[in-house]
């Protein structure tokens, strides 16, 4: 293929950007705040967004990471980095420095930029990795202030901006939690995304006249890759606003006439039990999208009860397959609330024993994918891609069912993570935070029942003879200086010891077996 062939082929996410704004140009693609955007707006931020990043220094390929909540410049810094060719790299506001710190150093990032609010751990971040220049997402001050890159009207250009950029580049480093507990980089390429783009427009059915509210982190792949993206690609408006508080969606919900919404199971947990859901009316809302965490079937009985006009979508993946993978829907819940459906479009997925042969209906076996939408590796960690793709599949990790017509349930996972609230937390990283205490003997971190949370951190502490008489407390005040809030336990229990097999390996089944009637309490609660 001649270079000149593969530019006249590709297909990039600035691309699909021009192309939505060719075909939509006026309509609105985003609003937020005070502030609306139309297709050719968007386009045109993006563009003095990448120019203004290039000019700063910045070269094809570097790294920048993105360290703020939900807005309007938040999302245009992604659009900016992926028509310059620059490497995205979005991470959760709630880290601490230490885990900022990990990020910058790990990622070989070129710049940070933060949110003004968020400015003190930015600024300190930078200092301990002082090759990371700075700036601002948005209402900041300085050269590298991205909301006003987007309106500075000095950045357009007539020269055309990434044209060296290719589809199998990267894009995007998503940090994901690992069973070592370190996270990991999923490196996702412009051919990946907008593969499963075409996945999510095509199995979630979005349709033009749709509204959609954006209300989960914009930094998770679930709100921005499975559903924020595909919709702006499909000429959808998105209403984006900064957290999904219950009575503000509501409000949004009947005042804007929002069709299509998507929260894991904590969020509509919240919205179901507050007092506005009886007395809004709803109706407009044809298209509830749910994932991210195994939904309780009676929530989902009694949302699907409250919101009879609505259709249903149960949305499972991960964030290495971009994130969507499988849907279970509408017309499928009624014979199966509780599987999460069959593969998409772009999607191939088996479940297999540990010889990688397909198992029997019925039978449990891990889950394993083929698909374009997969990641390309985990950044500088050959050894984790390596076993990520043995066999010439890529591993879940999570164990399912398979029935004879192709449906999955999830029933367990082999990697050995906690989906508290759809937002997965290392048992060992939380267990390495605990043990750097003196007073910990011995420590293992499980999963246990929440009505919230679905599934809640707790720690099984086995504490030293001197342990101070609050070694709850203790603990948790150590914690806070090392784990962002949603990591830390929300139960700390104390035990005389961990149950192990000959071997002297931790049972972790019989601990969670022990503890399946544990109620987290508010110990951890943030």
């Amino acid at each position: 293929m001649t270079e000149t062939g593969a530019r006249a082929r590709r297909n990039t996410i600035g691309d699909a950007l021009g192309r939505a704004a060719g075909r939509f140009r006026d309509r609105q693609a985003l609003r937020y705040a005070d502030r609306a955007w139309s297709y050719a707006s968007l386009d045109q931020a993006a563009s003095r967004i990448g120019r203004c990043l290039l000019a700063s220094g910045l070269a094809p390929g570097d790294r920048v990471v993105a360290y703020g909540r939900n807005s309007d410049a938040y999302l245009l810094l992604w659009l900016g980095c992926a028509r310059a060719g620059l490497v995205h790299v979005p991470i959760n506001f709630a880290l601490t420095l230490k885990e900022v710190e990990y990020v910058l150093r790990q990622s070989g990032a070129a710049l940070l930029l933060h949110q003004p609010a968020l400015a003190a751990t930015a600024e300190a971040a930078r200092a301990a990795v002082p090759q990371v220049r700075g700036g601002t997402i948005d209402a900041g001050e300085g050269p590298l202030d991205i909301l006003a890159a987007a309106l500075d009207a000095r950045w357009d250009r007539d020269e055309p901006l990434g044209e060296a950029v290719l589809d199998e580049d990267l894009v995007q480093i998503m940090y994901t939690s690992g069973t070592t507990g370190a996270p990991k980089g999923a490196m996702m390429s412009h051919r990946g995304l907008l593969a499963e783009y075409a996945s999510c427009i095509i199995e979630l059915e979005m349709q033009r006249d749709d509204r959609s509210l954006a209300a989960l982190p914009l930094y998770h792949t679930a709100q921005m890759h499975a559903f924020t993206m595909p919709q702006l690609l499909a000429g959808i408006p998105t209403l984006l606003i900064d957290a999904p508080v219950a009575a503000t969606c509501l409000e949004l919900i009947e005042r804007e006439r929002i069709t299509a919404f998507f929260a894991p199971p904590t969020v509509w947990i919240t919205l179901l039990q507050h007092p506005d859901f009886g007395a809004r009316d709803l109706s407009c809302l044809r298209k509830v999208y749910y994932g991210a965490s195994i939904m309780p079937v009676p929530v989902l009985q009694e949302l699907r009860a409250r919101l009879p006009g609505s259709r249903p979508y149960n949305c499972y993946g991960q964030t290495e397959i971009a994130p969507l993978a499988t849907v279970l829907r509408p017309e499928e819940h009624e014979a199966r609330p509780g599987s999460i459906g069959r593969p998409v479009l772009n999607v191939d997925t088996r479940v297999v024993d540990p010889d990688m042969r397909d198992v029997a209906p019925g039978e449990r076996g891990e889950v394993v994918h083929r698909s374009p939408q997969l990641l390309l590796g985990y950044w500088n960690m050959p050894e984790e891609t390596a076993r990520a793709f043995e066999g010439g599949w890529f591993h879940s990790g999570d164990v399912a069912t398979i029935d004879e017509e192709g449906y999955l349930a999830i029933v367990d996972r082999t990697k050995d993570l906690i989906n508290t609230g759809g937002v997965l937390v290392a048992s060992r990283e939380v267990e390495e935070a605990l043990f750097t205490h003196p007073a910990v003997a011995e420590v293992a971190v499980i999963a246990v029942p929440d009505p919230k949370w679905i599934e809640a951190v707790a720690a099984v502490v086995v504490p030293r003879a001197d342990a101070p008489p609050d070694i709850e407390a203790v603990l948790l005040a150590h914690a806070r200086g090392l784990l962002a809030p949603y990591k830390l336990p929300k139960r700390i229990i104390i035990a005389e010891s961990l149950p192990k097999n000959t071997a002297g390996k931790l049972l972790k089944r019989e601990l969670r077996q022990m503890h399946a009637g544990t109620a987290s309490g508010a110990l951890g609660a943030g």
